[in-house]
Protein backbone atom coordinates (compact mmCIF):
# COMPACT_ATOMS: atom_id res chain seq x y z
CA UNK A 1 0.00 0.00 0.00
CA UNK A 2 1.26 3.63 -1.16
CA UNK A 3 1.92 5.77 2.07
CA UNK A 4 -0.41 8.05 0.73
CA UNK A 5 -3.20 6.42 0.90
CA UNK A 6 -2.74 5.65 5.06
CA UNK A 7 -4.40 8.14 6.47
CA UNK A 8 -7.54 8.11 4.68
CA UNK A 9 -7.30 4.15 5.54
CA UNK A 10 -6.88 4.66 9.26
CA UNK A 11 -10.18 7.48 8.98
CA UNK A 12 -11.74 5.17 6.95
CA UNK A 13 -11.36 2.18 9.57
CA UNK A 14 -11.94 4.35 12.64
CA UNK A 15 -15.19 5.63 11.17
CA UNK A 16 -16.53 2.13 9.98
CA UNK A 17 -15.72 1.22 14.01
CA UNK A 18 -17.79 3.90 15.45
CA UNK A 19 -20.77 3.33 13.38
CA UNK A 20 -20.80 -0.26 14.11
CA UNK A 21 -20.02 0.36 18.14
CA UNK A 22 -22.90 2.79 17.78
CA UNK A 23 -25.36 0.68 16.54
CA UNK A 24 -24.96 -1.76 18.76
CA UNK A 25 -24.02 0.31 22.09
CA UNK A 26 -26.95 -0.89 24.13
CA UNK A 27 -29.29 2.59 24.40
CA UNK A 28 -32.37 3.82 26.14
CA UNK A 29 -35.33 1.63 25.92
CA UNK A 30 -37.42 2.82 22.90
CA UNK A 31 -40.98 1.79 23.05
CA UNK A 32 -42.31 -0.09 19.95
CA UNK A 33 -44.75 2.51 17.74
CA UNK A 34 -48.31 1.66 18.71
CA UNK A 35 -50.42 -0.63 16.73
CA UNK A 36 -52.24 0.94 14.05
CA UNK A 37 -55.42 -0.99 14.33
CA UNK A 38 -57.15 -2.87 17.59
CA UNK A 39 -59.36 -5.69 17.84
CA UNK A 40 -57.83 -8.12 15.74
CA UNK A 41 -57.55 -5.53 12.89
CA UNK A 42 -61.59 -4.23 13.03
CA UNK A 43 -60.69 -1.40 14.69
CA UNK A 44 -58.66 1.72 13.60
CA UNK A 45 -56.92 3.49 16.78
CA UNK A 46 -58.70 7.00 15.03
CA UNK A 47 -61.86 5.47 15.38
CA UNK A 48 -61.32 3.81 19.12
CA UNK A 49 -59.55 7.45 19.81
CA UNK A 50 -63.74 8.80 19.31
CA UNK A 51 -64.84 7.85 22.55
CA UNK A 52 -62.97 9.99 25.00
CA UNK A 53 -63.87 10.06 28.58
CA UNK A 54 -61.56 13.68 29.10
CA UNK A 55 -58.70 12.32 31.06
CA UNK A 56 -56.84 11.80 28.03
CA UNK A 57 -53.96 8.83 27.54
CA UNK A 58 -52.86 6.68 24.66
CA UNK A 59 -55.57 3.68 23.49
CA UNK A 60 -54.94 0.00 23.82
CA UNK A 61 -56.77 -3.03 23.43
CA UNK A 62 -57.17 -6.23 25.01
CA UNK A 63 -59.01 -9.42 23.66
CA UNK A 64 -60.50 -12.54 24.69
CA UNK A 65 -62.96 -14.96 23.98
CA UNK A 66 -63.39 -18.46 22.57
CA UNK A 67 -64.00 -20.50 19.46
CA UNK A 68 -66.51 -23.54 20.73
CA UNK A 69 -66.53 -26.76 19.05
CA UNK A 70 -70.17 -28.48 19.04
CA UNK A 71 -71.46 -25.68 21.04
CA UNK A 72 -74.26 -22.81 19.91
CA UNK A 73 -71.77 -20.17 19.92
CA UNK A 74 -68.65 -20.59 17.59
CA UNK A 75 -67.42 -17.11 17.07
CA UNK A 76 -67.31 -15.10 20.52
CA UNK A 77 -64.86 -12.32 21.18
CA UNK A 78 -64.58 -9.55 23.51
CA UNK A 79 -62.36 -6.53 22.90
CA UNK A 80 -61.57 -4.20 25.93
CA UNK A 81 -60.69 -0.90 24.42
CA UNK A 82 -58.31 1.16 27.78
CA UNK A 83 -56.87 4.48 27.35
CA UNK A 84 -53.48 4.75 29.36
CA UNK A 85 -53.92 7.03 32.82
CA UNK A 86 -51.42 9.69 32.21
CA UNK A 87 -48.43 9.74 34.25
CA UNK A 88 -49.31 6.41 36.15
CA UNK A 89 -49.06 2.38 34.70
CA UNK A 90 -52.92 1.53 34.97
CA UNK A 91 -54.96 1.93 32.25
CA UNK A 92 -59.54 2.38 32.53
CA UNK A 93 -61.80 0.88 30.54
CA UNK A 94 -63.10 2.64 27.88
CA UNK A 95 -65.33 0.24 26.10
CA UNK A 96 -65.81 -3.23 24.91
CA UNK A 97 -66.66 -4.31 21.38
CA UNK A 98 -68.65 -8.25 21.68
CA UNK A 99 -68.16 -10.15 18.42
CA UNK A 100 -70.59 -13.10 18.39
CA UNK A 101 -72.75 -15.29 16.65
CA UNK A 102 -76.18 -14.75 17.19
CA UNK A 103 -79.70 -17.13 16.60
CA UNK A 104 -82.09 -14.24 15.87
CA UNK A 105 -81.78 -10.33 14.92
CA UNK A 106 -82.87 -9.07 18.11
CA UNK A 107 -84.00 -6.11 15.88
CA UNK A 108 -83.86 -2.38 16.95
CA UNK A 109 -83.53 -0.89 20.64
CA UNK A 110 -85.88 1.44 21.65
CA UNK A 111 -84.89 5.45 20.57
CA UNK A 112 -82.12 3.66 18.47
CA UNK A 113 -80.82 5.22 15.32
CA UNK A 114 -80.51 3.21 12.07
CA UNK A 115 -76.24 2.93 10.96
CA UNK A 116 -77.56 3.81 7.61
CA UNK A 117 -77.19 3.24 4.29
CA UNK A 118 -75.66 -0.41 3.40
CA UNK A 119 -75.42 -1.56 7.13
CA UNK A 120 -77.83 -3.21 9.21
CA UNK A 121 -78.01 -2.01 13.15
CA UNK A 122 -78.89 0.62 15.37
CA UNK A 123 -77.07 2.98 17.83
CA UNK A 124 -77.62 4.51 20.95
CA UNK A 125 -75.12 6.87 23.05
CA UNK A 126 -73.83 3.82 24.86
CA UNK A 127 -74.18 1.04 22.52
CA UNK A 128 -74.45 0.27 19.07
CA UNK A 129 -75.04 -2.84 17.06
CA UNK A 130 -74.10 -4.05 13.69
CA UNK A 131 -75.05 -7.62 11.94
CA UNK A 132 -72.17 -8.42 9.37
CA UNK A 133 -73.83 -9.12 5.88
CA UNK A 134 -75.17 -12.76 4.99
CA UNK A 135 -72.58 -15.66 4.43
CA UNK A 136 -70.49 -13.94 6.92
CA UNK A 137 -71.58 -16.64 10.15
CA UNK A 138 -70.53 -19.63 7.59
CA UNK A 139 -67.34 -17.88 6.37
CA UNK A 140 -66.46 -17.69 10.08
CA UNK A 141 -67.08 -20.87 11.38
CA UNK A 142 -70.66 -20.69 12.90
CA UNK A 143 -73.94 -22.44 12.20
CA UNK A 144 -76.05 -19.16 13.48
CA UNK A 145 -77.28 -17.45 10.74
CA UNK A 146 -76.03 -13.94 12.12
CA UNK A 147 -72.68 -12.64 13.59
CA UNK A 148 -73.25 -9.00 15.43
CA UNK A 149 -70.78 -6.39 16.09
CA UNK A 150 -71.53 -4.50 19.49
CA UNK A 151 -69.91 -1.67 21.13
CA UNK A 152 -70.88 -1.24 24.80
CA UNK A 153 -69.76 1.55 26.73
CA UNK A 154 -69.93 1.73 30.54
CA UNK A 155 -73.51 2.28 32.22
CA UNK A 156 -73.29 6.01 33.38
CA UNK A 157 -76.27 4.95 36.31
CA UNK A 158 -75.27 5.26 39.65
CA UNK A 159 -72.47 8.30 38.83
CA UNK A 160 -73.64 11.92 39.80
CA UNK A 161 -75.70 13.63 36.75
CA UNK A 162 -73.01 15.48 35.05
CA UNK A 163 -72.88 17.01 31.24
CA UNK A 164 -71.25 14.36 28.63
CA UNK A 165 -68.07 15.52 26.55
CA UNK A 166 -70.19 14.91 23.68
CA UNK A 167 -73.90 16.04 23.23
CA UNK A 168 -76.35 12.63 22.12
CA UNK A 169 -75.91 13.03 18.72
CA UNK A 170 -72.29 13.03 18.53
CA UNK A 171 -72.09 9.84 21.08
CA UNK A 172 -74.33 8.03 18.79
CA UNK A 173 -72.17 9.13 15.42
CA UNK A 174 -69.19 7.95 17.72
CA UNK A 175 -70.77 4.74 18.53
CA UNK A 176 -72.33 4.30 14.72
CA UNK A 177 -69.14 4.96 13.59
CA UNK A 178 -67.28 2.16 15.43
CA UNK A 179 -69.64 -0.68 14.64
CA UNK A 180 -69.76 0.07 11.47
CA UNK A 181 -65.64 0.28 10.72
CA UNK A 182 -65.63 -2.86 12.47
CA UNK A 183 -68.06 -4.87 10.94
CA UNK A 184 -66.79 -3.67 7.55
CA UNK A 185 -63.18 -4.92 8.13
CA UNK A 186 -64.65 -8.24 9.71
CA UNK A 187 -66.34 -8.84 6.75
CA UNK A 188 -63.08 -8.01 4.87
CA UNK A 189 -61.17 -10.08 6.76
CA UNK A 190 -63.18 -13.14 6.52
CA UNK A 191 -63.65 -12.69 2.96
CA UNK A 192 -67.91 -11.94 3.29
CA UNK A 193 -67.26 -8.04 2.02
Amino acid sequence: MHKKWLPLTIVLGIAGAAVVTAGLWPGGEKKPPAARTLCSGALSRETAELIDDGKGGEVSAEEWGSKGKGTDEAVFKTCGVMRADPGGDSRRGIFNLVIADERRDSGPRKDSVPLGSGFKGWALPEQARAVLPEGCAARMGSTAPYITVTFLAPSKEGEEQKEGLVDRDTAIRNSAAIVREAATNLARIAGCA
